[in-house]
């Protein structure tokens, strides 16, 4: 499925684009906000690899190991947008004291 490969390179690009801005930021709140982004573009990559995994090759194995990658995947985009949404407000206050 070209879609999936599309969608897996463009999350694990964002990936690596938000942890560059992180390690570059000085910011505490806009550090944590930058790594909950991170965390759901690695978790979506995570899910979307699972998930791709299951339309490749059909074994038991495969179905196993592609479902825990998608759960914990998904697990991690709801961790990430919960912690996404906690420091937003936080990184917007501490960017406007500058």
């Amino acid at each position: 499925m070209p879609i999936f490969v599309l969608l897996i390179v463009l999350s694990f690009v964002f990936y690596i684009f938000y942890k560059i801005k992180y390690v570059r930021s000085k910011r505490p709140a806009e550090r944590k906000w930058l790594s909950a982004k991170s965390s759901i573009a690695l978790g979506l990559f995570v899910a979307l690899f699972g998930l791709n995994q299951l339309f490749l090759f059909q074994t038991t194995v495969t179905y196993i190991v592609g479902g825990l990658f998608i759960v914990i995947g998904t697990l991690s985009v709801w961790a990430g947008i919960k912690a996404y949404k906690f420091y937003l407000p936080q990184a917007a206050k501490e960017a406007e004291n500058k």
